[in-house]
C-alpha cells in the first residue's frame, strides 16, 4: 500500500528536474500521474513532446498508470485540457502539483519586458490557469473531498532577495500569496492549498550556482531533487492537516515559514507625522542588509568570505552589457 493509492495527479513540469521526481515518487507511491511538460529549455524556448512521454513511459514500465501531456500552462485552453486528461485518463483529479518554471536570468537594468512577463507567466499565471481549472472541476463535482494542490515557490522573494532575477523573486512571492488566498477558497469545496519552497536543490535552474557540484556515487546527496518530492507526497496524501502553508525544503530538513510578519512598529498621537519627525522615529527599526541575508542563506557553499564573493557575482551581472 502506497501513501497515494487511488489518487490521480496532474504534475506540471514533470518532465525534468523536481517534477521529474515528483512524477515517479507519487507513481511509486501508488498514484497514476499525469506528467505535463512540453519540454521546453529552461530559458522556455522550443519544444520537445518526447520529454513527458519518457517519463509516463519510465513509470508504466515500473507497473505504475501515467499519461504524457504537452499544453503549456500558460495556455488558458491548455490547463483546462490537462484537467481534461486527468478526467478523460483515469476517471477523476485529486492532486494538483504546480511545477512548472523557466528562468531568464538578468540584472533589472538589463531585463526585457519579455524576460519579465516570461517568467510570470509560467510561475504566476500558470498556477493560476491550471488551478483555478482544476478548482472548477472540484467545484462541480459537488462531492470532492480531500483534494489537494501543491504550489513550488522558492526562497528567492521569500527569505531572501532574488538577486539578478527580480522576475523570479517576483513570480514566487505572487504563488506564495496566491496559495494562501486559494487555501481560504477552496477549502469549502475540500481542497488543501498548500506550497513547497526547495532550497539548494541540483536542476537545470541551478547550474552554475555554487555548491551544486555532484555528489560521489553511493553516498546520500542532500541536494537531489527528489527530496522535494517526499514533501509534496506528504502535502499531496489524503489527511494532510496542513491548509495554506509554505514549506521550506533544504535537504532533508522541513521548515514551516511564517510569511510577512508584523515587527516593531512606531506611533504618533494626534497629528500626522512630519518627514523629520518620522525620520527621527524610523532610527528605532532594525537595520538589515538584504545582501548579507542572500550571503548568509547561500552560506558555507561560497566558502570563506562569502558576502564579497556574492558581491562579485552580482557586479558580473551588472555588467553584462546583454
Amino acid at each position: 500500500m502506497g501513501s497515494l493509492d487511488g489518487r490521480v495527479a496532474l504534475i506540471t513540469g514533470a518532465g525534468r528536474g523536481i517534477g521529474r521526481q515528483e512524477a515517479l515518487f507519487f507513481a511509486s507511491e501508488g498514484a497514476k500521474v499525469v506528467v505535463n511538460d512540453p519540454g521546453v529549455t529552461p530559458e522556455g524556448t522550443g519544444g520537445d513532446p518526447g520529454v513527458a512521454e519518457a517519463v509516463a513511459r519510465e513509470i508504466r514500465a515500473a507497473g505504475g498508470d501515467a499519461v504524457a501531456n504537452t499544453d503549456d500552462v500558460t495556455d488558458w485552453d491548455g490547463a483546462r485540457r490537462m484537467v481534461e486528461t486527468a478526467v478523460e485518463a483515469f476517471g477523476d483529479l485529486h492532486v494538483v502539483v504546480n511545477n512548472a518554471a523557466i528562468q531568464r536570468r538578468r540584472a533589472l537594468v538589463n531585463m526585457t519586458e519579455d524576460e519579465f512577463d516570461a517568467v510570470l507567466a509560467v510561475h504566476l499565471k500558470g498556477t493560476f490557469a491550471v488551478t483555478r481549472w482544476a478548482a472548477r472541476h472540484w467545484r462541480d463535482q459537488g462531492n470532492s473531498s480531500d483534494r489537494a494542490v501543491v504550489n513550488t515557490v522558492s526562497a528567492s522573494g521569500l527569505l531572501m532577495p532574488g538577486i539578478t532575477q527580480g522576475n523570479y523573486a517576483a513570480a514566487k512571492a505572487g504563488v506564495a500569496a496566491l496559495t494562501t488566498a486559494c487555501a481560504v477558497e477552496l477549502a469549502r469545496y475540500g481542497v488543501r492549498v498548500n506550497a513547497v519552497s526547495p532550497s539548494m536543490a541540483r536542476t537545470r535552474l541551478t547550474e552554475g550556482v555554487p555548491g551544486m557540484s555532484d555528489t560521489p556515487d553511493g553516498t546520500f546527496d542532500p541536494l537531489h531533487p527528489a527530496l522535494t518530492a517526499h514533501v509534496a507526497a506528504c502535502l499531496a496524501a489524503p489527511g494532510c492537516p496542513l491548509n495554506g502553508q509554505v514549506l521550506a525544503v533544504r535537504g532533508t530538513s522541513v521548515t514551516l515559514l511564517n510569511g510577512w510578519s508584523a515587527g516593531k512598529s512606531v506611533t504618533k498621537d494626534g497629528a500626522p507625522w512630519t518627514v523629520t519627525e518620522l525620520s527621527e522615529a524610523m532610527t528605532a527599526f532594525p537595520r538589515r542588509d538584504p545582501l548579507a541575508e542572500a550571503a548568509a542563506m547561500v552560506g558555507g557553499s561560497l566558502g570563506e568570505g562569502n558576502r564579497d564573493t556574492l558581491l562579485a557575482m552580482v557586479d558580473t551581472m551588472l555588467t553584462d552589457p546583454r
